[in-house]
């Protein structure tokens, strides 16, 4: 039987919800499709664990990281903590650290949800959108001086390296080659910035000569917004910067319904290190002991985490079952417009899992 290691990391909020939520889920599908299991290790870092000790997880906690196949991540955010402690002191410390590279956000408005659009908008959206996740905006370069005086000042400095850009938009049209409509859309913002963004252009057009079979067209990043809500249609596959597709992404998931349906995975494509699995959309503080938290991006992003690990058929399983569980309408959290609890929607996943795998039983039971 395959073995997958996996680092639970719940985080803040809602993130512990949703991730158990999510575990038993991934054990539901490991014990119906029989061929591979999952071995968990579950780490409480995160805010609660910096009130106790002043930090969100260990020094050596990247290194720890490394012995797992994959990492689920819940959420992290605290009110009573400043965000660029609790983000820069673990999520992107584990994405920076094990050189995480390529975020990637799929987007579609799933059976029978309604989005902001005009249904005939809505049912166009089909994308997948590629993050640069290791430099850009996010490298951390920068620094403040003189504080507490008029001449404060505070900078944050863009990184662009050749080769950062170069794997990213290398990444990104495998990507798109590998989807039907082979179409690239380049988001930049180098009519502004004009030393890296006009680099990340140069770079960008010496990869896609390497592939003439894909359709590329470039967009400005504020004028990428108003085309993904007006001509959803015309975009496919999505390359951009660490902010900019930062951005887009979350318009990406509210036009697709809810943030809470968003799904995210942080890969290190070669490999060589764990990539790391999470929903996009925060800890989710005013929900927290409501029990009604969306489990549907976390389930989404098990699916990327499945298909990362070799197990695409049940990477395809759960997606069918979270596709029936909105189709059919009954049972969906206040966010879809429902009134479902996180544990009705993961019963009703978990039971079509089941049904599935009943049903092939069936199945192989009359073809023999």
């Amino acid at each position: 039987m395959r073995q997958h290691k996996i680092a639970l990391i719940p985080g803040d909020g809602i993130g512990s919800d949703v991730i158990h939520a999510g575990r038993r889920v991934l054990d539901t599908l490991a014990a119906n499709d029989g061929g591979f299991g999952f071995s968990f290790e579950t780490f409480d870092w995160g805010s609660d664990r910096y009130r106790r000790v002043g930090r969100m997880m260990p020094e050596d906690g990247v290194d720890t990281l490394r012995a797992f196949d994959a990492i689920y991540f819940g959420a992290v955010g605290d009110p009573q903590i400043p965000d660029h402690i609790t983000l820069w002191e673990l999520r992107l410390a584990i994405c920076q650290g094990l050189d995480q590279y390529a975020n990637v956000r799929p987007s579609r408005l799933l059976p029978n949800i309604t989005g902001p659009l005009r249904p005939e908008l809505g049912r166009e959206i089909d994308w997948v959108i590629v993050r640069e996740n290791s430099e850009g905006e996010y490298a951390g370069a920068g620094g403040r001086a003189h504080r507490g005086l008029p001449i404060e000042v505070g900078l944050d400095v863009s990184v662009f390296t050749r080769t950062g850009v170069e794997r990213i938009a290398r990444f990104a049209c495998e990507l798109a080659m590998s989807r039907p409509r082979r179409k690239l859309t380049i988001v930049t913002k180098s009519n502004a910035q004009r030393h890296g963004m006009v680099l990340w252009d140069e770079v960008c057009r010496s990869v896609i000569k390497d592939f003439p079979e894909l359709d590329v067209d470039w967009m400005l990043v504020d004028a990428m917004t108003m085309r993904l809500v007006l001509r959803p249609g015309t975009v496919d596959t999505v390359l951009a910067t660490n902010l900019h597709a930062d951005v887009l992404s979350d318009l990406a998931s509210a036009l697709s319904g809810s943030l809470g349906i968003g799904a995210t995975g942080n890969l290190a494509p070669d490999r060589s290190t764990p990539s790391m699995f999470e929903p996009i959309h925060g800890s989710g503080f005013d929900l927290i002991g409501k029990g009604i938290a969306n489990p549907i991006g976390a389930f989404w992003s098990a699916a990327l985490m499945l298909e990362h690990l070799g197990e695409a058929t049940a990477a395809n399983r759960l997606m069918r079952a979270i596709e029936r569980v909105t189709e059919l309408g009954t049972a969906l959290t206040p966010d879809l417009g429902g009134s479902a609890t996180t544990e009705d929607v993961t019963n009703a996943v978990i039971g079509l899992i089941e049904g599935q795998n009943e049903a092939g039983k069936r199945d192989s039971r009359s073809v023999a």
